[in-house]
This record gives C-alpha cells, sequence and structure tokens, in this order.
C-alpha cells in the first residue's frame, strides 16, 4: 500500500512542512468543509475528501463515513486517515462530534450519544442522498466506533459495512476512574455534573505510543487539556455506552470488521473479541494487533501499516463484493 499520510508528519504538523492545501495537492485530493446546524440547533463542522481524479466518468467506489473518539475530532491527526481512504478512491466524510474540534458546544461533554448519533445520520444522509448508488461503510475509532455501531443498528440495510478501529466496547480496568468513585460517579454525575473525573491515566499518554505523536495531539489549535479528563456526566455516559455495546452487538448482521490493539489499555480487547463472536454478522473478520495500543495512529511504523493495510484491504475487498 502507499504509505499513511501520518509517517510524513512531524510533532508540529500533521502536514509536516506542507500547509494543508499543499498537503492536499501532493496526496491528489480534492477536501471540502463547511458548517450544517444540526436538528438540535447546534452549529457542527464538516469535512470530506475525494480523489481529484474523480469526475462522472470515473466516479468514487464507495462512500466512507468516520467518527473520531471522544477528545479527537475529524481534522488534524485523524484527517490523515480520512486521505488515505480517499486515496483508495472512496468519497470519505466526517464531522466534528459536539463540544469537539470545531464544532459548537460545551469542551468534551457528552451527557448523551444519542443526539449525537442523530447529528451523524442527519450529516452522512446529506452525503450519501447525492450518491445512492455507490456503496457505503462506517468506520469509527475509540468512542466513534460505538457510535457507528449504534447508526447501524438504527438504520438496519442502509450500510454495507462497519469498520471498528479500536472501537470502545468496553473500558478497560486499568483506565476506570479509582475506587470508589467509579461507585459513585452516578451521584457525581447529577450533583456536579461538569466536575472533571480523575482517571486512572492520561487519555493521550495511555492512547498514542510514540511521544512525538503525542505532542503534535496536544499542539492540535483546538485541542485543551481539560479534554484528558471527561466531565463527570460524560464519564457516566462512556460506561452506559459500553453496557449497550455489549447488550446490542448480537443485532449487528452486517459485513463488520473489528481491529483491535492486544495491549490497548484504554478499551478492553476482550470486550471487542466478544463484540466479534456475538455479531450476527455472516461476513465478519477479527484482527487483533500484537503490540498495538489504543491508537493505530500512535503505533510505529511497522504495526501501523499492518494495521492499517487490514482495514484497506477489508474496505477494498467488500466493494467488489
Amino acid at each position: 500500500m502507499s504509505s499513511h499520510p501520518i509517517l510524513h508528519a512531524n510533532k508540529t504538523s500533521p502536514f509536516g512542512d506542507l500547509t494543508p492545501d499543499e498537503f492536499y495537492q501532493k496526496h491528489q485530493v480534492h477536501h471540502t468543509h463547511s458548517f450544517i446546524s444540526s436538528n438540535n440547533k447546534i452549529k457542527l463542522y464538516t469535512q470530506t475528501w475525494r480523489p481529484v481524479a474523480q469526475s462522472q466518468a470515473h466516479p468514487p467506489c464507495g462512500v466512507v463515513a468516520m467518527i473520531h473518539g471522544y477528545a479527537s475530532e475529524s481534522g488534524w491527526v485523524f484527517e490523515t486517515t480520512a486521505v488515505a481512504i480517499a486515496k483508495l478512491g472512496f468519497l470519505v466524510c466526517a464531522i466534528d462530534l459536539p463540544g469537539h474540534g470545531r464544532s459548537e458546544g460545551p469542551r468534551g461533554h457528552i451527557p448523551s450519544v444519542t443526539p449525537v448519533i442523530d447529528n451523524c445520520i442527519q450529516f452522512f444522509d446529506e452525503v450519501r442522498a447525492s450518491n445512492r448508488h455507490l456503496p457505503a461503510f462506517l468506520y469509527g475509532e475509540s468512542l466513534g466506533g460505538a457510535i457507528a455501531m449504534f447508526i447501524c443498528l438504527r438504520q438496519t440495510g442502509k450500510w454495507h459495512g462497519l469498520v471498528l478501529n479500536g472501537a470502545m466496547c468496553g473500558v478497560s480496568r486499568n483506565f476506570k476512574p479509582v475506587w470508589p468513585l467509579e461507585k459513585l460517579l452516578p451521584a457525581a454525575a447529577m450533583l456536579a455534573p461538569n466536575w472533571r473525573v480523575v482517571v486512572s491515566g492520561n487519555l493521550v499518554d495511555r492512547s498514542y505510543k510514540e511521544k512525538w505523536k503525542r505532542e503534535l495531539v496536544r499542539r492540535c489549535p483546538r485541542t485543551r487539556r481539560v479534554f484528558e479528563h471527561p466531565p463527570a456526566s460524560t464519564a457516566l455516559e462512556l460506561l452506559r455506552v459500553c453496557e449497550e455495546v455489549g447488550r446490542r452487538c448480537r443485532e449487528v448482521d452486517l459485513p463488520l470488521l473489528v481491529l483491535h490493539g492486544e495491549d490497548d489499555v484504554v478499551c478492553d480487547v476482550e470486550s471487542a473479541e466478544l463484540v466479534y463472536e456475538l455479531a450476527a454478522s455472516t461476513d465478519k473478520t477479527l484482527k487483533v494487533v500484537p503490540g498495538m495500543g489504543h491508537q493505530l495512529i500512535g503505533e510505529g511504523k511497522e504495526i501501523l501499516e499492518e494495521g492499517f493495510e487490514v482495514v484497506f484491504s477489508w474496505l477494498k475487498e467488500r466493494i467488489k463484493k
């Protein structure tokens, strides 16, 4: 495969020494961005990427709707994977979740994923409306993986595949709030919903193996340190989401790829394996990557290329079926 764009980044910019426009030109990708007004009156930032060479004679081979994780955004580091997928021939779209990136909302506050799911569906439906003839796939990382699964369950039969990369199927016991805070979390969420929860370890440090990538993540102009400790109401919702994923994964019946790091200390690999085992899908693939932590993009070149080759090959194979 061609090298992932993150391999040409540096600790100050995901675009390396290039401007964003030079970056897109180098990778022969056309980029658009805009704000949409959500049904719940929040302005949300959206982006699309597609190969420059595409035309009416050579349309995209499919649509990939991407959903980032908690404390991330559709741009910066996450965007490099969007560009890599667009270079395969796909029309890629992504949205900044409320309270993340350039979207409106209190920073890092997700007291309920239900409106977030609504926001994603609203935008993805708009993109797909003008590309109805194309197969469409959902791709989610961490919390975005759980949201992607819920979208599939909400829109049964409308998606052609689901990719879960380090998905939040369960929170590792090594990353849960320290005892006895976990037991007191419901009361804390009710009495002080904005209070920042101290978890067992720092989210960025635990997620990205390479030091320079941790620096890069923290240099994002829209990143704030408070992201690394979620508000009590959000922490409670994340735990509830994991419970719902475990309860409803049996309903997943579309082509499924579950890719997870064997050394993930944020989201349980065992929970991801259980989602794979219980899913009703007849076309399902599990790849547990030795040595990989929570964020595949945070790994060194060898593990990063091994993991993303699985993702890219899986997508390309599914458009041939």
